[in-house]
């Protein structure tokens, strides 16, 4: 009696075991059928579609490209607006990436101090935006703006953020470029701090 007794027992312990093993695969896919909210299976020929507009350069590139060259850069800082400090650099611009990012390479002398700093201008095909991205031997951090093209002003306005060196937090930026013609563009930075915003740098530039 006690023989059959202890059969019954494992017998019922293998069944609990198994009963819960089911409910924690049955919850398991509930669980990843609640994650997948769109119920549709990837539509595989869209997406190679929109991947292929979204990777091939267009207009806006074409229009970044006509930029490609050595120019002459003349660079005025304004934190004491009475007295700007203009300094010297050369710029080269040229498509990276088989045309689908504009990289600027700028070298020179900010007051009297050894100077180097490289910017990126995309066109997002995607999101239908430009961004801008730049660093230098004067910081550590990137600075990171947004921003759309007015083709009858041809001027671009670019908004994003920087580290203010001082508090180590993100400080408003804003960018306006505006192409005055294929030899002559113009740059013109401004921060806001405190609610208050002041200009802090432009930049002239003279295709040579």
């Amino acid at each position: 009696m006690k023989r059959v007794n202890l059969i019954l027992s494992i017998a019922m312990l293998i069944l609990a075991a198994c009963n819960s093993e089911k409910k924690s695969e049955a919850a398991d896919s509930t669980s990843l059928a609640a994650s997948d909210t769109s119920g549709k299976p990837v539509d595989t020929a869209a997406m190679n579609k929109a991947w292929a507009a979204y990777m091939t350069p267009g207009k806006s590139h074409q229009m970044l490209a006509k930029a490609d060259g050595k120019w002459d850069a003349e660079i005025s800082f304004y934190y004491n607006p009475d007295s700007p400090s203009v300094n010297k650099a050369v710029c080269e611009n040229k498509m990276i990436l088989g045309g689908r990012y504009q990289q600027s390479a700028y070298k020179g002398a900010v007051d009297g101090m050894p100077f180097e700093g490289v910017g990126t201008l995309a066109y997002d095909n995607a999101k239908k935006i430009y961004i801008s991205t730049w660093i230098d031997n004067m910081g550590t951090g990137i600075m990171y703006m947004e921003g759309n093209y007015d083709d009858a002003t041809k001027t671009m306005n670019l908004k994003g953020s920087a580290t203010d060196v001082a508090s180590g937090k993100d400080i408003a930026m804003r960018e306006v470029f505006k192409i005055v013609d294929d030899k002559t563009h113009t740059m013109e930075m401004f921060e806001t701090k405190d609610g208050k915003e002041m200009k802090t740098m432009s930049i002239l530039l003279k295709k040579k």
